[in-house]
């Protein structure tokens, strides 16, 4: 096994870790949520870098890459929509996961065909924005130990702001991104 295909495993392998830095309250636990989702979204540049630059793209690449990103993101998204006052809800983790079922579909839809849906801009894109902003909303965490709650002012209420922004483009640029795919592999679908 090449060193991008373990890198992805160690990914998938991060997940659970994280979940228990996330829901076991140890002292600084939301500090080592932190640095196990930013240490696993690291492994997701690194190991598309590598596996470009040295040719060690493999179809178990092509295939639990994209499914490592699924994993990790949908279980930060849904352990910290568990949290109160978060600024992600049920409605933000229906529609990415909405987006990345849409996408897998296509996948296996196109690869009866031989066709590989790889990831575009736009997904790339969405994952990173998506990444930096549950990154952005565990660093909260780890520093102030909960969210601001509605109805603060000053700092808090622009923190707050700030944190639900970041959620909404996440959000925005996933339906972009579903949309781009759909559109670009729709003729793959028959409706017959």
């Amino acid at each position: 096994m090449n060193l991008p295909n373990k890198l992805t495993l160690l990914r998938i392998c991060l997940v659970p870790v994280f979940l228990i830095c996330m829901y076991v309250p140890f002292p600084f636990h939301m500090v080592c949520a932190l640095i196990v989702f930013a240490a696993a979204s690291i492994t997701d540049a690194v190991d598309g870098k590598i596996a470009r630059k040295y040719h060690l793209i493999t179809t178990f690449g092509k295939f639990a890459d994209p499914l490592a990103d699924k994993i990790l993101v949908l279980a930060a998204l849904a352990a910290l929509a568990d949290l109160p006052d978060s600024p992600v809800n049920g409605i933000v983790v229906t529609i990415i996961a909405a987006r990345e079922f849409l996408v897998s579909g296509l996948r296996l839809v196109t690869a009866e065909k031989g066709v590989v849906v790889s990831a575009g801009i736009w997904g790339k894109l969405k994952t990173a924005f998506t990444m930096a902003a549950v990154v952005a909303l565990l660093l909260w965490l780890a520093a102030a130990g909960s969210f601001p709650v509605p109805g603060a002012v000053g700092a808090a209420a622009v923190c707050r702001i700030g944190m639900i922004v970041l959620v909404w483009i996440s959000v925005l640029l996933t339906v972009i991104s579903g949309g781009v795919y759909l559109k670009g592999y729709w003729g793959y679908i028959d409706m017959k």
